[in-house]
């Protein structure tokens, strides 16, 4: 009996903690509009996200900045770094901090914190909302590229 006071506490908080870790993985496979939207994209515990792109920091930043303008989360910050560009936006109640970091010419990690009110309260499904909306920027961008070049070409 002694022995099921002891260890029955500490099981019930494996399992219950194996559930929440189950319960966290199926959520993040989840969010967006479906599994495969939310593919790359990293989540930390502290609802930190990031994702690394195939595009240079600068494609990266105004892809970026052209994301935060349509979700209407005005700029409050836009500075050059030595690894690459720190971008700050707000939304109600939200401060949004982006950090673009290129790794090569034509690698760029992006990480977003968006912190609900006070700075320990993080929205995780804004800041995975802006990294997947920032990817559809950027396969918009390179999809009109593309037709803009076809169109040249068939010009001449």
């Amino acid at each position: 009996m002694k022995i099921l006071r002891i260890f029955g506490p500490l099981a019930l908080g494996l399992l219950l903690q194996g559930c929440a870790a189950a319960a966290i993985g199926v959520t993040l496979a989840t969010a967006g509009a479906g599994a495969g939207m939310t593919a790359g994209v990293e989540h930390t515990l502290n609802g930190i996200v990031y994702k690394t792109f195939s595009a240079p920091a600068n494609e990266v930043r105004f892809a970026t900045l052209k994301t935060l303008d349509r979700m209407g989360m005005p700029l409050t910050d836009d500075e050059k770094t030595e690894t690459g560009w720190k971008l700050s936006a707000s939304a109600k109640d939200r401060s949004v901090d982006i950090d673009l970091e290129s790794l090569t010419d034509t690698a760029t990690r992006i990480r977003v914190v968006a912190n609900e009110g006070m700075i320990f309260f993080k929205d995780s499904a804004t800041a995975t909302e802006i990294i997947l909306q920032t990817a559809q920027t950027l396969q918009d961008d390179a999809a009109n590229a593309r037709g803009e070049r076809r169109r040249k070409a068939s010009a001449q």
